[in-house]
């Protein structure tokens, strides 16, 4: 009996390859983009027809000589790569030399290029067809402009199954306009024209930062709810290697925009989107560890079941990273993770923290809800409606003791609730008990301190879990007895409290530091109700002042509203001269 394993035909075998490299019409483009922008492309334009499984990109790059387009579409040629050693320090988008090939394999390839300056008119242009193998089929020289125009036509023509992925229109446009979006968010320098069916479906103009990309990209967001900040990091003293790394943020400001699902929480490195040392076939929805990183640094300013805004791009020398991992290069391995994660983080609460200390602007959507309804109220209405929004301080700009400092005067207090204070530019209300809860929750975080109780106390009825998660906390509990347990220490601010058994009870149920934390400060804090003489109310607000995070208490709500002085102004019409007041 022969043999019953065969070798697979070469035909085959590159045939499953090019399946693997281009599975959609989502990475036709993104591997035409890919070489776009390694040509040094500043304007790249895309033209798709998906029911003709059509795409067109054009770019005004470098552009391919005549002995490149004789080799470019042959299998694992490329200009990007030429030893092993080249794949552990790659600074190009594309580098397997699969793309053109595999386009070759399963549709109609069509390159025109030509090399040379606009103001070079000695080079050729050239317009090429390839047959199946990624040889020349035929050659013509035609008149264009440096840069290439790669066009791929009837896509899986011969692959009928994989067809039907690429003619539903509306998955097919989304996961193309995200994967246009994100080099955009990478590479801001570069003009961007998408057109669908010969009509012009978006465009991105070029700008100075990933901020002036993302107002492109997103509706219902303003340049206020937005922070831009750059790190740039000295890895030699931590990783011993003395190249230039940076991490670049945008984050939307926690008070003012936040998202029901972490569809942008997204990390870049080195000008592509990435999932970081996550499995290659994980769901989208399942968070990396940067991720992970990231969600835990907004943890305490978010409201509940919210996500933040936060796009990170990563500049790290090409050694650390292994692109080698996926045919799309999605999926990579990051080395010194742990190293890059803790930057991350520091990153993020330097900018929470300089932005946090920043008055809430009079364009605050809550405040101009606020003023609009007090002048409903009146006998007088304002025509048109006001602008009062203006633009963030810079970081270099916003030097914390001009900030906060002594700038805020308790006056009164207001319904035993709020603190009423006096600043430089205007009026605050401060919520009393949230702002305590703030105080106190950095304070346990810098300290979680806990005490022998004068008198233990005992609980009962509590299960397996909720005695190891008190455990955990480090509070000294025993076993008294079938179903009851002594407690002999607690957190310092609970321990002299005449709930401290509700609040034990309370922690039981916490699983992990973090929220216990929250809780111990939530139940410490003042509660509303009490009364505060201005001597109190004086402290309660120079403490609040020195937090990290002086906008939210640890759940997530705002801790203060401002009314400014010129809106204030602009209600009461102080700008009218009397003579006009009058009618004069």
């Amino acid at each position: 009996m022969g043999s019953l394993i065969q070798p697979l035909t070469p035909e085959l075998t590159y045939r499953m390859a090019a399946g693997e490299v281009i599975d959609s019409l989502a990475a036709v483009v993104r591997e035409l983009i890919d070489n776009a922008l390694d040509a040094g492309a500043t304007r790249i334009t895309i033209g798709l027809w998906p029911q003709q499984r059509r795409v067109q990109v054009s770019d005004n790059g470098s552009g391919l000589s005549w002995e490149d387009l004789l080799q470019v579409a042959l299998p694992h040629t490329t200009s990007k790569i030429k030893a092993f050693d080249n794949l552990n320090e790659l600074r190009t988008l594309g580098f397997r030399g699969e793309a053109l090939h595999s386009l070759a394999q399963l549709s109609q390839l069509e390159i025109c290029s030509r090399t040379g300056s606009r103001t070079d008119d000695g080079s050729t242009g050239w317009r090429v067809t390839y047959d199946t193998q990624g040889t020349v089929a035929q050659a013509e020289e035609i008149a264009i402009a440096p840069g290439s125009t790669v066009t791929v036509t009837h896509l899986f023509e011969t692959w009928p199954t994989r067809q039907q992925s690429v003619v539903k229109p509306k998955q097919v446009l989304r996961s193309i306009q995200s994967i246009i979006g994100d080099y955009a968010l990478c590479h801001p320098n570069v003009t961007w024209q998408v057109r669908h069916n010969d009509r012009d479906w978006f465009n991105v103009a070029p700008g100075k930062n990933p901020k002036d990309i993302l107002l492109q990209l997103l509706r219902n967001i303003s340049p206020d709810d937005l922070k831009v900040a750059t790190a740039n990091l000295n890895l030699e003293e931590a990783l011993q290697i003395s190249q230039p790394a940076q991490i670049e943020l945008l984050i939307g400001l926690p008070e003012r925009y936040h998202r029901r699902r972490s569809d942008w929480l997204k990390v870049a490195i080195n000008g592509r989107r990435v999932y970081i040392n996550t499995e290659s076939s994980a769901d989208p929805w399942v968070l990396g560890p940067l991720e992970q990183s990231i969600l835990s640094a907004f943890r305490q300013t978010l409201p509940r079941h919210r996500y933040p805004l936060c796009w990170v791009h990563l500049t790290v020398p090409a050694q650390f990273v292994d692109w080698n991992r996926t045919a799309s290069k999605s999926h990579v391995y990051l080395h010194h993770l742990e190293f890059w994660s803790s930057q991350l983080t520091q990153t993020i609460d330097q900018t929470l923290q300089l932005s946090s200390r920043n008055t809430e602007t009079e364009g605050s959507p809550k405040v101009r809800q606020l003023l609009k309804s007090a002048e409903g109220q009146g006998k007088y209405y304002v025509a048109n409606p006001l602008n009062l929004s203006s633009p963030l301080p810079t970081l270099e700009d916003d030097p914390v003791e001009e900030r906060l400092q002594g700038r805020l005067k308790a006056i009164a207090q207001l319904h035993q609730t709020y603190i009423l204070a006096e600043h430089p530019t205007g009026l605050w209300l401060v919520e009393q008990h949230i702002a305590h809860e703030r105080i106190l929750y950095e304070q346990l975080s810098q300290d979680w301190q806990l005490i022998e109780l004068q008198s233990p106390i005992m609980l009962n009825n509590l299960t397996e879990r909720q005695v190891h998660n008190l455990e955990h906390l480090g509070l000294s509990i025993e076993s008294f007895g079938q179903n009851l347990w002594v407690i002999r220490t607690a957190p310092y601010c609970l321990a002299q409290r005449p709930d401290c058994s509700e609040a034990l009870s309370e922690l039981s149920h916490c699983s992990t530091l973090q929220p216990a934390l929250v809780a111990t400060a939530c139940r410490a804090a003042i509660r509303n109700g009490s009364p505060l003489d201005l001597s109190q109310m004086q402290t309660l607000l120079d403490q609040w002042q020195q937090t990290q995070h002086p906008r939210t208490c640890p759940h997530g709500r705002p801790i203060y509203l401002s009314l400014e002085e010129q809106a204030l102004s602009r209600f009461f019409r102080r700008h009218w001269v009397i003579g006009k007041s009058h009618g004069i």
